[in-house]
């Protein structure tokens, strides 16, 4: 064994035991790793950095651009709405999720989905009585599912398919995978949606709703053309809110109160919802209400630039004693009032009417940048924004749905590669308006840690290859006996799912295809199956909340503990490598 060898070994057991403690962030200690690397001569600098413009890397962050104008355009939450319906048991609202998330999921990075699933299903279980617990696990390992089923549903896909390019071979389709990723995400379905139910126990989230939050009274009106009309408040979904409820209807100069769920809705009803704070961003998200107060839309700003805030009036506020109107707020402040609340209680009456006094906490929406304007100054005793607050811009959500749908299209004709497709879509997306720069930016920063340790771990894998350390582990393998391509399939799939689990999905990838690649070249057999054998264990990760970021996601929305994972993802894992491992070898044949 050479230097070398040992010393890349040393530094991968260093990394692999570092991540197993989970004391240091993954992009740090993959970028440390590949450092020690390059200033000990084991890698050159080109093939330090080759991972940073890999076709996988770029398109997973472009990916994240597409989601980000799903989001932005309310698709996903018009999508959700439609997809969780209203469930009649808890059986039936697993199903109801994990069925469509799934679907959902294999055109859409999973961790993105699940990031927007989380408060939907949050929202959806509160509403019905459910306990979160029963949902957001399913919610996670649906979504994984669903990432084996294309090359665009798991970063971890693009990856290895960018591992593969890299070798001079051409990119796969964007179905290939799914020859064994759709029945792998029926049967993984179907297990869940069948013992779920007996598997997953009840537990309850760490986070609960402050008892004594700010009430607001809101108000919204039915706009024209809005979806809304001719729909009951029960079809609308407006009878079961998270953070408020509906108290009344105003038609015409006629008052409706103690509304009913049949009541039919029509255009121009001014709706009275009485809540939290976070009922506001709520109603926003639904298509066909706007804010009755405030002439938020004489606002001169884009959606892109709203957000929901809350202020305290301080005693230097200088329309202390007057009205919101006298004091003419909106002009002054660029801010349309939606709500006040007067020691933690609701103000009736009329925005415009009400005189302020030093205390009051006023909901506004307004710009991106208020918070940072009037932070520190003394009209205000405190500035608080409310996270994720921006309204969805529903009149592009066609579009954008549109947008993502010729995307799958063009790459599935052969018309362009994956990450070519992805950066059409993305600059359609800019130029149509769907997403701004400023979000678009923003939602790369965000996922900037998965990003750097995906290139990290490209140079990881090349250091095992320059050094020889594949070539080693390869030999070891065959010096056990291991002479069979399904056994050594096997061998593979399996060290893999537990390097997943005890690592990260992408840098076991990573770090498992050169060694796939000299199994394969040894035995003189196609590299595919081996490929894909990487692809489906890397991504097929159930059993710890450390494997997938997606599992870690819902550890504490969903008060979960480490062994809730392991009653329903053994399981689950062992259902999924013996429908892999049995379909791998028939679609993509060792010898071809």
């Amino acid at each position: 064994m050479s230097f070398d060898i040992a010393f890349t070994l040393l530094v991968l057991l260093g990394v692999v035991t570092t991540l197993i403690h989970n004391r240091l962030p993954a992009d740090a200690i993959m970028l440390g790793a590949l450092l020690v690397l390059l200033l000990t001569g084991v890698v050159s600098v080109p093939e330090a950095l080759a991972g940073f413009a890999n076709p996988g890397l770029i398109t997973v962050a472009l990916l994240y651009v597409v989601a980000a104008a799903l989001r932005d355009t309310g698709a996903i939450y018009w999508l959700s709405h439609r997809l969780l319906g209203q469930p009649s048991s808890r059986g039936s609202a697993q199903s109801r999720l994990i069925f469509p998330t799934a679907a959902l999921s294999a055109f859409l990075n999973n961790t993105t989905v699940v990031a927007m699933m989380i408060p939907a299903v949050q929202d959806w279980a509160q509403r019905f009585r459910l306990s979160v617990s029963h949902l957001l696990m399913p919610l996670s390992f649906a979504a994984i599912l669903g990432g084996t089923c294309t090359l665009i549903g798991t970063s971890t896909n693009l990856v290895v398919d960018g591992l593969w390019q890299q070798r001079g071979f051409e990119g796969f389709p964007i179905f290939e995978l799914a020859w064994v990723g759709v029945p792998l995400m029926l049967v993984g379905a179907l297990f869940m949606a069948i013992f779920a139910p007996r598997l997953l126990r009840e537990r309850e989230s760490p986070v609960a709703q402050a008892e004594n939050a700010r009430e607001y009274r809101v108000e919204m009106t039915v706009r024209d053309n809005s979806p809304l009309a001719g729909k009951s408040i029960q079809q609308a979904g407006l009878r079961n809110l998270s953070h408020g409820y509906l108290t009344d209807i105003e038609r015409d100069g006629e008052l409706f109160t103690a509304v009913g769920p049949e009541r039919i809705l029509q255009t121009g009803d001014v709706l009275t919802f009485v809540g939290a704070p976070e009922c506001a961003r709520e109603l926003q998200r639904i298509n066909g209400l706007v804010s009755t107060h405030g002439k938020a839309h004489k606002l001169s700003l884009y959606h892109h630039q709203r957000r929901l805030v809350e202020v305290v009036i301080g005693p230097e506020f200088p329309a202390l004693n007057k009205s919101v109107k006298e004091g003419a707020f909106r002009t002054r402040y660029q801010a349309a009032i939606l709500s006040i609340s007067r020691e933690g209680r609701r103000l009736e009456g009329k925005v415009g009417e009400t005189v302020l006094a030093v205390g009051d906490t006023l909901l506004l929406e307004t710009s991106e940048h208020f918070v940072e304007q009037y932070r520190f100054q003394r009209d205000f005793l405190l500035v608080s924004p409310l996270r994720d607050s921006t309204p969805p811009d529903f009149a592009r959500a066609p579009l954008a749905a549109g947008i993502l749908l010729a995307m799958v299209l063009i790459n599935l004709i052969g018309w362009l590669s994956v990450m070519e497709a992805a950066a059409l879509a993305v600059a359609a997306l800019l130029l149509s308006g769907c997403v701004s720069v400023e979000s678009a930016r923003q939602n790369v920063s965000v996922n900037l840690q998965v990003l750097m340790v995906i290139a990290a771990a490209f140079g990881l894998g090349t250091a095992m290859e320059v050094s020889g350390s594949a070539d080693w582990l390869v030999q070891g393998l065959f010096a056990l006996g291991i002479n069979s391509p399904w056994v050594a399939l096997v061998a593979v799939y399996l060290v893999t799912t537990v390097f997943t689990e005890v690592i990260t999905n992408n840098a076991a990838a990573v770090l498992m295809f050169p060694v796939a690649m000299g199994i394969a070249e040894n035995l003189g057999v196609s590299p595919v199956p081996f490929v894909f054998a990487i692809m489906f264990a890397a991504s097929a990760s159930f059993m710890t909340p450390l494997g997938y970021q997606t599992n870690l996601m819902v550890m504490g929305p969903g008060g979960y503990r480490f062994s809730d994972y392991l009653r329903l993802g053994v399981p689950l894992s062992i259902l999924a490598a013996v429908v892999t491992l049995i379909l791998i070898p028939l679609v993509w044949p060792f010898v071809g």
